[in-house]
């Protein structure tokens, strides 16, 4: 297995049959599902650790696709990847949770919307979608504002946790045998039969390239001569509420749109506590993360409307991520098989649902240049560490107690991680590359105190397992 992040990279100047740049839930998945065939495949990123741009920041749901514009191939991609993604998230252990969905209409204007909306979701294959009258929806959420007037319900939407399916992808990869190579920017590319990347770890040469860098993937399409898309960085900013609040929410209550954009929603996670965001700030910067006081007031604004106690509970953080907006309303996915090469652009939030379907899309489109597809192998299956409120963890689990103490041992007592957890994510087939990554990982420094209490003894383990 082949993980690095320092020094030169490794393999002699050998070319890779295949190389995907970019680590997030996409790239990952795609390089999951390169891992099947007998190839020599690499997966880079120019940060630290897998899932360290948008597939960390955002708002961790599931979709069905019934809001995708019908015959669109976003459409066909989450509606799909939403089927897979639910199974391979049961057979390895990441935690979904399937509470259902309304959109919450407030004014007679979006009222009257709903019923186009609802045949939106049967265009896009959905059938489950209906129209509830305001009393049932009051029924359903009795924390609501004032107001309702009625709601479109989508029971299948799901919460889940971004951090492990992105972690869960890649440690199948590696383990079937794909390099991952962090801290590996991308600096140019020169085109040719193998291509040359030049990176700030030296040359890596691979056959066919995949690229699926998110934010920076218009800069490396234009490495290989294309324009067909501008990355936008959208911002968006979100609050997380206390645990406390979380049972003034049943379902995932979303805005019903508007020419303007989805708009906030309020969601519970899978980690127990409450989100309300995004905001949708179009910037020039990509790297330009943080939260303003204008995007937090506005969010408060809109969240008083929807859940009005809300804004009586305690924020434990905030925080904002970047989308990959193009413009466009579907993926720009853009195979280009003379050159053996495929972009992967446009991945908006539905990204992390679809992320199954258009990995097997890709090595589709790799294959129109050439790639050999025979002799494709599941991989072995992998089992995460469970990282949800409504299943089993093991501070409360007697019987992984009793046989290695270390899980009684709680380090961050906000989120309840133990000793054993912290020490099984550290000597993980793709370890953390920093405590923020070690947090994505165990929950450890993400709850009320925000590492206060626990972020010295969090950090000195961090430490004493690189050393």
């Amino acid at each position: 297995m082949t993980v690095t992040r320092h020094g030169p990279l490794p393999g002699g100047g050998d070319p890779y049959d295949v190389t995907v740049v970019g680590a997030g839930v996409v790239g990952s998945a795609i390089a999951r599902e390169l891992a099947r065939l007998p190839l020599r495949t690499a997966l880079i990123d120019a940060s630290d650790d897998v899932g360290n741009g948008t597939s960390k920041a955002n708002t961790a749901i599931l979709h069905t696709g019934f809001d995708a514009v019908p015959g669109s191939l976003e459409s066909r991609l989450v509606r799909e990847g939403q089927r897979m993604l639910a199974s391979y998230a049961a057979d390895s252990g990441i935690p979904v949770e399937p509470v259902g969905a309304l959109l919450v209409a407030w004014t007679e204007e979006q009222l009257a919307a709903l019923p186009a909306l609802a045949d939106k979701a049967v265009r896009n294959g959905y059938r489950s979608a209906r129209i509830l009258p305001a009393p049932e929806v009051r029924a359903r959420e009795p924390e609501l504002g004032p107001g309702v007037l009625g709601a479109l319900h989508v029971p299948d939407e799901s919460l889940i946790c971004p951090w492990t399916t992105t972690l869960a992808h890649a440690t199948q990869a590696v383990r079937a045998g794909v390099h991952l190579h962090l801290n590996c920017r991308v600096r140019s590319v020169t085109p040719g039969e193998p291509h040359t990347l030049t990176t700030n770890r030296g040359a890596l040469r691979t056959r066919h390239l995949v690229n699926a860098a998110g934010l920076y993937a218009d800069e490396i399409d234009r490495f290989l001569g294309h324009a067909d898309f501008t990355v936008t960085p959208r911002r968006g900013q979100l609050i997380v509420f206390d645990e406390l609040a979380r049972g003034l929410v049943r379902h995932i209550l979303l805005p019903v749109p508007d020419a303007r954009g989805k708009g906030v929603l309020v969601t519970p996670t899978v980690y127990g506590n409450v989100m309300l965001g995004p905001t949708a700030e179009d910037l020039d910067d990509k790297t330009d993360t943080g939260s303003t006081a204008e995007g937090l007031a506005l969010l408060r604004e809109k969240g008083r409307r929807i859940l009005p106690a809300l804004l009586d509970e305690e924020v434990t953080a905030v925080y904002a991520g970047l989308r990959a907006a193009t413009g466009q309303e579907d993926y720009a996915i853009r195979p280009h098989p003379d050159q053996r090469y495929v972009s992967v652009g446009g991945i908006r939030s539905t990204g992390l649902s679809a992320s199954m379907a258009i990995a097997a899309h890709v090595v589709e489109l790799l294959a129109e240049g050439g790639l050999p597809l025979t002799g494709a192998r599941e991989p072995e299956p992998v089992r995460m560490p469970n990282l949800g409120e409504a299943f089993p963890r093991p501070y409360r689990d007697a019987a992984m107690i009793a046989a290695d103490p270390e899980y009684g041992r709680i380090v961050c007592h906000c989120e309840r991680v133990t000793r054993g957890e912290i020490r099984d994510a550290l000597a993980a087939t793709v370890p953390p590359g920093s405590p923020d990554g070690l947090r994505r990982r165990t929950r450890a420094r993400g709850g009320r105190c925000q590492g206060f209490h626990c972020g010295a003894a969090v950090r000195a383990l961090f430490e004493e397992a690189r050393r």
